[in-house]
């Protein structure tokens, strides 16, 4: 081997006995607190994600070095697919005009929620979660699940979030143009509390990117990457999602790569 690669038994042995260089320590020391935080992440940070985590540890690392660790020690993040829409506005009901214009920005809590649909597919058949997200620190401030998608689904999240946070009257609620949206029921439950209803312009699923982010994000990090034997397992599995990674552990970059809860924590705290 060394009169093939031209090299000195004598080097060899002295590489093969070489103790390890500080960088290289480094990189042990930092590959470990890499794949860990990986793992808590599970499976679902970047480099930019895992930056941010590894600077609130007292970490100041390089996306291409961590990059370099994840390649090495074989850290893939899960990857995302597509999905398919299920608003229904091909209806007669009234609808609301488009008050919030894309202003995803929000200064304060509870002033401006935004909600949406999705469909989640297990072997017993569909569950429909319904969520709302408040704007200011993208924490999903309520949710309601259910094997239809009926208007009382999207009511049980709202109400959800009403009872939970309490917002003042003047609370601008913004939604896509589905059905259940424009439901009588619906408009009731929302004059009942003093909130303003804010819809997105036909066909145009940027004016509600906020929950069509969520959803994504769920799909891409939970609903693809197992089966769901029974509604109840999946309940269980987006329940825990949501209360326990989404809202108190994952970082988002809206919210200074801190999680929902902190961040309003930390501006309670302000």
């Amino acid at each position: 081997m060394c009169r093939l690669l031209q090299v000195s038994p004598s080097a060899y042995y002295a590489w093969l006995h070489r103790a390890p260089s500080s960088r290289e320590r480094e990189d042990a020391q930092l590959s470990g607190m890499v794949q860990t935080t990986f793992e808590k992440s599970r499976h679902t940070y970047g480099t930019r994600r895992l930056k941010m985590a590894l600077s609130h540890q007292g970490q100041a690392v390089g996306r291409r070095r961590i990059g370099r660790l994840m390649k090495e020690a074989g850290l893939v993040c899960k990857t995302k697919r597509r999905f398919k829409v299920t608003t229904d506005s091909n209806h007669d009901l009234p609808i609301a005009s488009n008050h919030l214009k894309r202003q995803f920005a929000v200064d304060q809590a509870n002033r401006v929620y935004v909600g949406d649909i999705t469909y989640i597919s297990t072997q017993e058949g569909w569950l429909y979660l319904a969520v709302v997200i408040d704007l200011f620190s993208r924490q999903i401030v309520g949710w309601s699940m259910a094997e239809h998608m009926k208007t009382q689904l999207v009511n049980d999240a709202l109400l959800m979030a009403i009872w939970k946070r309490k917002p003042s009257k003047g609370l601008l609620w913004h939604t896509d143009r589905g059905s259940q949206y424009a439901s009588e029921s619906h408009r009731a439950l929302l004059k009942q509390h003093g909130i303003q209803q804010s819809m997105s312009r036909k066909g145009n699923c940027w004016d509600n990117a906020v929950s069509e982010s969520f959803f994504h994000t769920l799909k891409t990090e939970l609903i693809h990457q197992q089966t769901f034997q029974t509604r109840a397992q999946a309940k269980q599995t987006i329940f825990e999602y949501i209360e326990v990674f989404y809202n108190r552990e994952r970082l988002h970059s809206a919210s200074g790569y801190l999680s929902p809860v902190n961040y309003e924590l930390r501006h309670q705290a302000a």
